[in-house]
């Protein structure tokens, strides 16, 4: 009588985080991450309490000045012990059901990276459609076939080869008011417009204007942001806002820099 084959053996994992002033959400963030085989803090000159809250949950915390959003998170990439890295926010949090399925993959991979649907919390309520869910975003995969692009910001993973999708949910709970929620979109679309001059872009009053309109209809319409409520209203009309100031920028930048 045969026996059953032994599981396979499951990849070691390095979960693997940016963070500056991070102390209030970091908790919740480290303690969904039980599962993996070894943390990975890169801290970027935090006063908070931020480093001796990580090392309190056995991370190991390694001190980096800010080299930008993608390049700083490449630099954690590069720090793990382990090819396979999962990577999050101190502002998230890993759900039991996308544990047991990052677990999973790990057994056997049919990918060399994952994406996982991102849910946000918002003006105190999970979205769970529009532009707010699912927030699919590439979080799992090995680092000798994909990495962090070198974005200051709206950094993302790149790589060449299939991509596959895990199920449960990664939990974005920012604790951010709306007036800082603000401010940072408009530094995100300052960014957003610089880059994009760099590269020699163009904008003019079609994208300005249509951008946003096309935005909405995406985003509140077709995919239902309606059923989110006044918090799916609001997140719909800030996205549109930004479309419409990133390319107001760049119309500035072409105008000062005679390009």
């Amino acid at each position: 009588m045969s026996s059953a084959p032994p599981p396979a053996a499951t990849a070691p994992l390095s979960a693997v985080l940016i963070t500056l002033n991070a102390a209030h959400s970091l908790p919740s963030c480290l303690q969904s991450l039980a599962f993996a085989d070894e943390i990975v803090v890169v801290d970027s000159g935090s006063s908070d309490g931020t480093v001796a809250l990580a090392e309190h949950y056995g991370a190991r915390v390694i001190h980096q000045e800010w080299l930008g959003f993608g390049r700083q998170k490449q630099f954690a990439v590069s720090q793990a012990r382990h090819d396979w890295v999962f990577c999050i926010d101190a502002d998230e949090q890993v759900t039991p059901a996308l544990a047991a399925a990052i677990g999973a993959a790990l057994q056997g991979p049919q990918h060399h990276a994952y994406r996982v649907a991102r849910c946000n919390r918002f003006m105190g309520r999970y979205l769970r459609h529009g532009e707010g869910y699912p927030d699919w975003n590439l979080r799992l995969f090995h680092r000798g076939h994909a990495r962090w692009s070198d974005d200051a910001v709206h950094e993302h993973v790149l790589t060449g080869e299939s991509v596959g999708d895990l199920a449960g949910d990664l939990l974005h709970d920012s604790a951010e008011t709306l007036d800082s929620y603000l401010a940072k979109q408009n530094r995100y679309t300052t960014l957003a417009a610089e880059a994009a001059h760099r590269v020699g872009k163009r904008a003019g009053s079609g994208r300005l204007l249509l951008s946003p309109l096309f935005r909405f209809i995406k985003f509140y319409l077709v995919r239902r942001g309606f059923l989110d409520g006044l918090p799916g209203l609001v997140h719909t009309l800030i996205g549109c806002t930004n479309s419409f100031a990133k390319y107001a920028k760049m119309i500035d930048l072409q105008r000062r820099s005679g390009k």
